[in-house]
């Protein structure tokens, strides 16, 4: 796939509203593009209200939300905050319960990467792509879990990579904190169990449980591979048993799976999105 084809992906899902999700909200970090449009749009599509993040371009968010609104019939909101901060992390999950008067998903897609060799990593480097990868995901979910924990149910879902598994030159860092990502997934949703068990939720009929997973994409065909030089790009492909890239909604596609009331036997997991490249 050449980097025209990835400039041209349709951003477009089936726009008929199922109702898995009716009734529920999601806040999608880094939500106004790539992989967190095409998760909300997924989400939408299945009848949850949907808040998206941003860092910071307000003119594309909103352009984001005025297109969103017109396509589903669902409600859509947009919230800037910086995910490296905790402070933020807070603020914007307390905005998004404010507003819709409840959080039943949280999805921890936002990331960057700054790709530099091992001996060419500054401090900042690698302590900026720590704090939004991992810790902005941790911050977050533990913002969300509180909330969740309370009314007895919810889902999270941590996006990672499978640089994540893999390890790349050049990407320390972003290995690093898509690989804690694992660690912390296991970890919260050990504790999401035991929260409820300990407020005897766990044995109720129609509980759903409160579940945390993990989601790592593969190479993708976003915005974010456009640099990516075609000869690059093709030794990328080549290395991949489906001999192609991902779509967004591939992606999309299994987060809506784990966030439906259906998947509530399902918590801790990996689910790897990336056409057998970890095999």
């Amino acid at each position: 796939m050449t980097n025209a084809n990835i400039a041209q992906q349709d951003e477009s899902t089936a726009t008929r509203v199922g109702d898995k999700l009716k009734g529920r909200v999601a806040f999608v970090t880094g939500g106004t593009r790539g992989i967190g449009a095409a998760i909300c749009r997924s989400l939408a599509s299945q009848g949850a209200t949907v808040a998206a993040g941003y860092a910071g371009n307000t003119p594309a968010a909103e352009k984001f939300r005025e297109a969103f609104a017109s396509t589903y019939r669902t409600d859509v909101s947009i919230h800037r905050g910086n995910v490296g901060d905790p402070h933020d992390c807070r603020r914007t999950v307390a905005e998004v319960i404010a507003m819709h008067g409840r959080l039943d998903i949280l999805v921890n897609n936002a990331g960057i990467t700054i790709d530099k060799t091992v001996l060419k990593l500054a401090d900042d480097d690698w302590f900026k792509v720590l704090n939004v990868n991992l810790s902005g995901a941790f911050f977050l979910s533990q913002a969300a879990l509180r909330h969740m924990a309370e009314r007895g149910s919810g889902r999270i879902v941590n996006v990672s990579s499978v640089i994540g598994e893999t390890g790349n030159i050049g990407q320390a860092n972003y290995a690093a904190s898509k690989s804690g990502l694992f660690g912390l997934t296991k970890t919260l949703a050990r504790e999401a169990a035991f929260l409820l068990a300990k407020a005897g939720k766990l044995t109720e009929p129609d509980n759903i449980g409160l579940t945390v997973n993990t989601v790592t994409p593969g190479f993708i065909a976003t915005e974010m591979l456009e640099h990516v030089p075609p000869k690059v790009m093709e030794k990328i492909v080549a290395q991949i048993p489906l001999a192609r890239l991902g779509k967004p909604e591939e992606v999309a596609r299994v987060v809506h799976f784990l966030a439906a009331d259906a998947s509530s036997y399902i918590t801790g997991q990996v689910w790897g999105v990336n056409g057998g490249l970890d095999m």
